[in-house]
């Protein structure tokens, strides 16, 4: 504040009380919002003043008073959707929204966060805004007068700029919350993929801030269900959600049912409707619905859905009365929905609401670093369902180890694969000591497993891109070779990497080979390129 050119900015919440006041004694009376402005010593260029949807009038006051006392001071009101100011998720998210879409300008303005007025709860989160450097200013805390200088109600004020150094423990204890908490979400499990490590953290730090519906990404058994499990549990650990945790496989729910079991329905509203069901939505209401495959669902589904997320309301089938249950929507797909939308078949609308925070996992083969500690996790979960308690030999878990982190090893179906060759070992191993013979019986099966894919499976991998009537016109010799080589390109980072792995044999023939000009040719021949294969990647 030391620059003459420099102008002060003033960003507070309407005190509802302290600011009050319609008759002639008010300018008598001490109201924070007005008297901040008075100072000979401190001018207020501008004042940002926040009210909730039912102070207007009051703000149009406060705002007139303030024209009176300090001409200078430009006053710009903002409404701010607060229902509940004792909420302190909804304060926190409304007030980081505002610093979030606020252009702050701090090459020429200092900002002054006003924490006097407003709530108990909104002052805390102005505080923690402040902290964080989502309000880039300094805390403006003002006082009444004395006592025997009541006649002039201006008051005293200070400014407190936060200096972090001196909050070196409280930082130290909200690293160690954080750090704990993204453990929580991976299970404890001390992975070293740094991706994947970046990407907990930003769902830990969406999901405490939250409640708006999230979207899983990525391909099936990557652990989309464990997650937002875990999700909820950390939650409710937090007492942010209270009611239960649903889940719901949308595949499992198409046809005549589907409406049925999402909304409920009421008694005689079709054959066999005997009694009342209140339906998965409602059973969610207060906890998280966790819709996984959401792509699966119908167009009737789908605008209920919408209209259930959007208003929190919905008819069970057959009944003229509306329905109320409030949850914190996690949807899961494997599916790019952005293509479903293009193709008609899943609603834009819907889209547009629940991807608000859409996080993609990565399959087990993008993540082969990872596989060692997930392995050890693997083992102490089947010692905790069994009781009993199986380790490797020194030998066989090298074995293991080094083909699971190799090329050759796919790993099509992710955590399911690893989760079943560990359960596997285990059960075989002799004396609950899992040797190289039981690691090498293991890896054939799993070999097979992976080049034995139904026609059919590849047929739905690749009429998934190519739509089913383009797919239908691949030869069956040509969709075997797609089919293998999308599943290479979907597990790998990038394409050279894909290149290197599907030509590992052919290029070391070639002098400078290029893999991943090669195959970008290779799926330019079906109208492919890299981005159809890992579409959240564009984002």
């Amino acid at each position: 504040m030391d620059s003459q050119n420099t102008k002060h900015v003033v960003v507070g919440l309407l005190g509802a009380r302290l600011d009050a006041g319609t008759s002639a004694d008010r300018w008598v009376s001490w109201r924070p919002s007005v008297s901040i402005c008075q100072h000979e010593n401190l001018l207020v260029h501008r004042f940002e003043l926040l009210y909730g949807p039912k102070e207007e009038k009051l703000a149009q006051l406060v705002a007139g008073d303030i024209a009176s006392v300090s001409p200078e001071t430009e006053v710009q009101t903002h409404c701010v959707p607060m229902k509940d100011p004792w909420d302190f998720e909804e304060v926190y998210g409304t007030l980081h929204d505002f610093a979030r879409a606020y252009p702050f300008d701090t090459e020429t303005e200092d900002y002054l966060i006003h924490i006097t007025t407003g709530t108990h709860v909104a002052q805390i989160c102005l505080f923690l805004l402040t902290e964080s450097r989502h309000l880039p200013g300094k805390l403006l805390q003002c006082s009444p007068p004395a006592r025997k200088h009541q006649q002039d109600p201006t008051g005293s004020y200070r400014i407190i700029d936060l200096d972090l150094s001196k909050y070196d423990r409280l930082a130290t204890r909200f690293a160690l919350d954080q750090k704990q908490a993204a453990s929580f979400l991976k299970s404890g499990i001390d992975t070293r993929n740094a991706e994947f490590n970046r990407l907990i953290d930003r769902i830990e730090r969406v999901v405490i801030a939250s409640s708006a519906p999230l979207l899983l990404t990525g391909p099936t058994g990557a652990g989309k269900s464990q997650l937002a499990r875990r999700i909820y549990e950390l939650k409710r650990q937090r007492q942010q959600v209270a009611g239960r945790f649903v889940e719901v496989n949308c595949a499992t729910v198409r046809g005549d049912q589907a409406m049925s079991a999402l909304f409920g329905h009421v008694k005689g509203a079709f054959t066999g409707a005997t009694t009342d069901r209140s339906g998965l939505l409602r059973t969610a209401d207060g906890g998280m619905l966790f819709l996984d495959e959401i792509g699966e669902l119908g167009d009737d589904e789908q605008a209920m859905l919408l209209r259930a997320v959007e208003e929190k309301h919905f008819l069970p089938v057959g009944s003229d009365r509306e329905v109320e249950s409030d949850f914190q929507l996690v949807a899961g797909t494997n599916r790019d929905l952005a293509a479903e939308v293009a193709k008609g078949r899943f609603r834009e609308d819907l889209l547009s609401r629940i991807n608000l925070w859409t996080f993609r996992l990565p399959g087990l083969a993008a993540r082969r670093e990872d596989i060692e500690p997930n392995l050890d996790y693997e083992l102490e979960q089947y010692t905790t369902r069994t009781g009993n308690k199986v380790t490797f030999n020194k030998e066989a878990r090298r074995r293991f180890l080094d083909y699971a982190i190799s090329a050759t090893a796919v790993w099509r179906a992710n955590f399911r694969d690893l989760n079943g060759a560990v359960t596997r070992m285990a059960t075989l191993a002799p004396g609950s000591r899992i040797n190289v013979e039981t690691v090498e019986e293991e890896i054939v099966r799993l070999e097979t497993a992976w080049k034995d894919a139904t026609p059919d499976e590849d047929r739905s991998l690749i009429a998934a891109l190519l739509g089913h009537n383009r797919a239908a016109e691949v030869d069956r010799f040509d969709r075997v070779q797609l089919a293998e080589t999308i599943r290479v390109c979907r597990s790998s980072k990038t394409l050279s990497e894909a290149g290197r792995r599907l030509y590992d044999v052919s290029r070391t023939r070639k002098k400078s080979p290029n893999d991943a000009d090669r195959l970008r040719k290779y799926l330019k021949r079906f109208g492919l390129n890299w981005d159809d294969l890992h579409p959240d990647d564009r984002h």
